[in-house]
C-alpha cells in the first residue's frame, strides 16, 4: 500500500486528485498509475489494470494483486471483476462513491469476485485526500 500511496502523492503534487494504484504478480510490482484530470473513465485503478494487462500481454490477471489508495467506485470495481485481480486492498473508505463495500456494492452482481481487504493505511489515505481537497476549498 505504501507505493501506492507514493503514487497518489505524485497525483497531488500535479494537482490531480490524489489517489494512486498497483498491481502486484509474483511478488513485483508491473503497474502502477495515479488519477488523471480531464478524462472521466482515468481512474488510477483503470489506468492500473490497463497497464498490468499490456506488461503481461494479457486481458485476465486472476494471480495478481491490486492496492488503491481508495475504496473503487462502481466503474473501477466493475473493470476489478473484468480482469479478474485476485486480491484487492484499498486504503480509505468511500461511503459517497464507493463500489465495493459502499454504494452499489458491485461485487455483489459479479462472476467474479476478488478477495477485498479495505482500511489498509487507511488514516494516512484519508488524510491526503482531506488534505487535497480542503486546499482546493481555500483557492
Amino acid at each position: 500500500m505504501g507505493l501506492a500511496l507514493e503514487q497518489a502523492k505524485v497525483a497531488k503534487e500535479n494537482n490531480e486528485v490524489p489517489i494512486g494504484a498497483i498491481v502486484v504478480y509474483e511478488d513485483r510490482v508491473i503497474a502502477s498509475a495515479y488519477n488523471i484530470d480531464n478524462d472521466p473513465t482515468a481512474h488510477a485503478e483503470m489506468l492500473v489494470i490497463r497497464e498490468a494487462c499490456k506488461s503481461l500481454s494479457t486481458s485476465v490477471l486472476c494471480d495478481a494483486d491490486m492496492y488503491v489508495t481508495l475504496e473503487p467506485c462502481p466503474m473501477c470495481a466493475q473493470a476489478i471483476s473484468f480482469a479478474r485481480i485476485k486480491r484487492l486492498y484499498f486504503g480509505a473508505y468511500n461511503p459517497k462513491g464507493g463500489g465495493v463495500e459502499h454504494g452499489a456494492k458491485i461485487f455483489q452482481f459479479c462472476d467474479h469476485v476478488p478477495e477485498v481487504y479495505g482500511g489498509i493505511l487507511e488514516k494516512e489515505c484519508s488524510i491526503l485526500l482531506k488534505d487535497f481537497f480542503t486546499g482546493l476549498r481555500h483557492l
